[in-house]
């Protein structure tokens, strides 16, 4: 992401973007962790797109979209659990980095008993 200013751009790498969505979604309770599959590093090369474990980023002008992937621990409310991650993730984006979340799509990919 670049942004004009009088003294010049300033850019946000995709990798700090990741990094502070997957950092408000680890905060979110029932989470207990974000999902990894084989395929991330292929993915990345090929598309382009930013990736942090359980975390594809798709940044824009001053647009995002982040795909995640997520484990939910057992006997949370998983829809209650990927609403909230949402909220957390959109929450971090808007007043971090100013940017507009265009979607925060959630896989549910495992529970884990604690």
């Amino acid at each position: 992401m670049l942004k004009d200013i009088r003294e010049g751009l300033v850019h946000i790498s995709d990798a700090v973007v990741s990094k502070i969505i997957g950092l408000a979604a680890i905060e979110t309770p029932g989470i207990a962790s974000l999902s990894k599959n084989m395929s991330e590093g292929l993915t990345k090369r090929l598309s382009g797109k930013s990736g942090q474990q359980g975390i594809t980023v798709e940044v824009k002008e001053r647009e995002v979209e982040v795909d995640l992937r997520i484990i939910v621990n057992y006997g949370y409310k998983i829809q209650e659990v990927c609403q909230a991650v949402q909220l957390n993730v959109r929450h971090a984006v808007e007043t971090m980095m100013g940017l507009s979340l265009v979607a925060v799509n959630v896989k549910v990919e495992g529970i884990v008993v604690v």
